[in-house]
């Protein structure tokens, strides 16, 4: 249920101290003790997912990723000059070479190209791949 080990960790810690604090409200007739403590510890990791800390914290990572790849779009777009492919994207259709600019060069996202260009996702997507096919065929 939790993708992070560090707060599937803290879900944990949390649940057994909740089992033991509240182990004499146990009722064998009503379940097994797995049973019970399991319950406790779902419970708790749902809670957790659904509290307001949770949500900003993991809105946090999201933008540290959004960082991160930036600059691994950044890098990657020095490497595509370093090659001499900037220059081969005039060889490009249009359609293909836009495509390939605005995600390796200007950091966008398929999302995001889609959008921009005002076209289906899967366009994006079938646009870059005959491109790089290209780009590819031009190298060898």
């Amino acid at each position: 249920m939790v993708e992070n080990r560090e707060l599937a960790e803290d879900i944990l810690q949390e649940a057994f101290v909740k089992i033991w604090n509240n182990f004499s409200a146990y009722d064998s007739g009503k379940g097994r003790l797995f049973t019970w403590m399991l319950n406790i510890t779902r419970n708790l990791t749902i809670d957790t997912l659904r509290s307001k800390g949770y949500k900003k914290q993991a809105k946090i990572s999201t933008d540290e990723n959004s960082v991160s790849n930036f600059s691994e779009d950044h890098r990657m777009a020095e490497r595509f000059d370093a090659m001499g492919l900037r220059k081969q994207l005039v060889n490009l259709k249009p359609e293909q070479r836009i495509v390939i600019d605005l995600a390796y060069f200007n950091g966008y996202t398929q999302d995001e190209i889609s959008k921009e260009m005002d076209i289906p996702l899967g366009t994006v997507k079938t646009r870059m791949r005959s491109a790089i096919i290209e780009l590819r065929k031009m190298l060898d």
